[in-house]
This record gives structure tokens, C-alpha cells and sequence, in this order.
């Protein structure tokens, strides 16, 4: 029998707990996770960065009008959102089920950068695709013609990108449900964008977004966005010189893609062999770390950490 604090979902990043059958808890640890594996370190002063960040976020989601599950923060480090449920068998979702999370990450893309760079220069992504001339060769950190829409999968082992064909099948959404995330997505990474302009002196390269159909079947924003985990940001003073700094998770996967942990990890995979284990990160590396996520908090919000 679980206990009143005890986690009903320990996730690699928060815990899950229980409020009532109509809300749960958020609870961000200090833990961090990259290409779907568990670094054994913690970052101090993480959760408490992604929870307050996240929280931000929702504040001006809200004055957009458009719904969340978003409650309340319950402290520096939780916050208490609607209930809705996770449905691990897709067949069990059809158009007619409410309250429930579409199995769907919703990514964002407007400069050329992470893994859709990487799929760029293996060949999977065209040029034209994106908007450039298909002689074009893109480099890393430049603009996009036009916003790069992509869904992936969510509940999966390892989260891989799937056709939006293969997204709404699985989800049960229609291509006009499809049509009204992207545009909400597009809306909120304007508004994003324009309070980082306003006191970040930061670049939103790239972000991903959960949505769920409510009770009444309507979309509703959930998880959390905007922070430094789900989110990009580069330094935009950097930027106009040429230089694309990670002010993110971001700092993390390239520590990891330095050491050729990356790629050992990745061709394990596309080998079905086992996974290496994933080494510990560096005292060093740790500290700078906890610096970019609470400085870069403040740089988003405007706030003293």
C-alpha cells in the first residue's frame, strides 16, 4: 500500500504523486537524463529551475487564453496540474476518449541545430524539405526559411520521429486537431520569442510540447515547456558573432557527443546490441551545468534565483 508521499510515477526527470482523482502533483528532482538514459550525477538546483521555469511559462500561457492543466506551484520545486490519463495501448484510444495524453511529442524547429542537423548531413532530411534550395548545404545554427514542424513518439523505450500520418493513427487526432497544435505551438513559441527579446538577450532555436483532449475533448497544453530541458537556447549576443552557445540540456548531450558516448550508444542500438552504461558526468562539467540552468533561468524570467 502506498503511502501519501510516495510517487505513483518515478520518471527520469520528476515524480508523480497523487492529489485527488482530478489532480497530480509535479515533483522536479535534481536528476538528468539524455538520449533516453539516466546520467548518474544529479545538477544542484535543477528541479527547482525546471518548476519555477515551467511555472512562468504557464503564467503567460494563460494570458494567451489558451487551456492548460496547469494549477497551481505547490512549492519551489512541484507544481499541482489536472489529471489525465496515459493510455499505453493505442488501440484502446479512439475520437470518442476524453481525458487522456496523446502519446505525441510536438517539436518545434527554427534554426538548423541537434538531431535534425545530424539527419541532415546522414541524408534523411532534404534541404527542400525545409524550405532551402535543394543544392543548398545547411550549416549548423542557421535560420530556417520556415518553422519545422515534427512528432515523435512519447511512450515509447526510445523516443523516435514518426510521420504525422503515423502520429495521428495513433493518437486518434484528425488533421485538423493536428493543424490546431501546430498552430498553438507556432503561437506560443512567438510569444517565447518575444519575451526573450524583451530582457534574455536569447535565441529559442527549438522546443517540444505534450498536449492532451480534456474531459469535454478539447486540446489542453500539459507537461511542461520552456525550460531548459524540453527547450534550446543559444546566446544571442554569441549568436551575431558567428558562435552557437548551449544554454540548455543542451551543454550535457554535447559533453556526452565530445567523448564519443554518443555515437557508441546510438550504433549499439541500431545493432540491437545492449547499451553501453552511461559514465558519470565530471565534477567540472556538473558545476557548469548547475550554472547554465540557473543563470539561464533568469535570463527567461527576469528573476533573482
Amino acid at each position: 500500500m502506498r503511502t501519501a508521499r510516495e510517487p505513483i510515477v518515478r520518471g527520469s526527470v520528476k515524480d508523480i504523486y497523487e492529489v485527488d482523482s482530478e489532480e497530480i502533483e509535479f515533483v522536479f528532482s535534481d536528476r538528468i537524463s539524455v538520449f533516453d538514459k539516466l546520467v548518474p550525477v544529479e545538477i544542484p538546483h535543477k528541479g527547482e529551475v525546471l518548476a519555477r521555469t515551467a511555472a512562468f511559462w504557464f503564467e503567460v500561457t494563460n494570458s494567451l487564453r489558451v487551456k492548460t492543466h496547469f494549477v497551481e506551484m505547490t512549492s519551489p520545486r512541484s507544481l499541482k496540474v489536472r489529471r489525465v490519463a496515459v493510455i499505453r495501448d493505442y488501440d484502446q484510444i479512439t475520437s470518442q476518449t476524453r481525458g487522456f495524453l496523446i502519446p505525441i511529442e510536438f517539436v518545434s524547429r527554427y534554426y538548423v541545430a541537434g538531431t535534425l542537423y545530424d539527419r541532415i548531413r546522414a541524408g534523411v532530411i532534404k534541404p527542400e524539405v525545409l524550405g532551402f534550395p535543394s543544392d543548398h548545404v545547411p550549416a549548423y545554427g542557421e535560420k530556417l526559411p520556415r518553422p519545422f514542424f515534427e512528432t515523435g513518439t512519447k511512450l515509447e523505450p526510445v523516443d523516435v520521429f514518426i510521420p504525422p500520418e503515423q502520429a495521428m493513427a495513433m493518437s486518434s487526432i484528425t488533421q485538423g486537431q493536428l493543424q490546431e497544435i501546430w498552430s498553438i505551438v507556432h503561437r506560443l513559441d512567438q510569444e517565447i520569442q518575444s519575451v526573450l527579446d524583451s530582457h534574455g538577450r536569447l535565441i529559442h532555436p527549438d522546443g517540444k510540447k505534450e498536449f492532451a483532449i480534456d474531459s469535454d475533448g478539447s486540446l489542453m497544453l500539459v507537461d511542461t515547456f520552456g525550460t531548459p530541458d524540453e527547450d534550446r537556447f543559444w546566446d544571442a549576443e554569441a549568436y551575431t558573432e558567428g558562435r552557437c552557445v548551449e544554454l540548455s540540456k543542451e551543454y550535457v548531450r554535447q559533453y556526452y557527443r565530445s567523448t564519443g558516448y554518443k555515437d557508441t550508444l546510438y550504433q549499439a542500438r541500431e545493432a540491437g546490441k545492449p547499451e553501453p552504461p552511461m559514465p558519470p558526468l565530471p565534477q567540472e562539467e556538473v558545476r557548469n551545468a548547475s550554472e547554465i540552468y540557473v543563470a539561464l533561468y533568469e535570463r527567461i524570467t527576469g528573476q533573482t534565483f
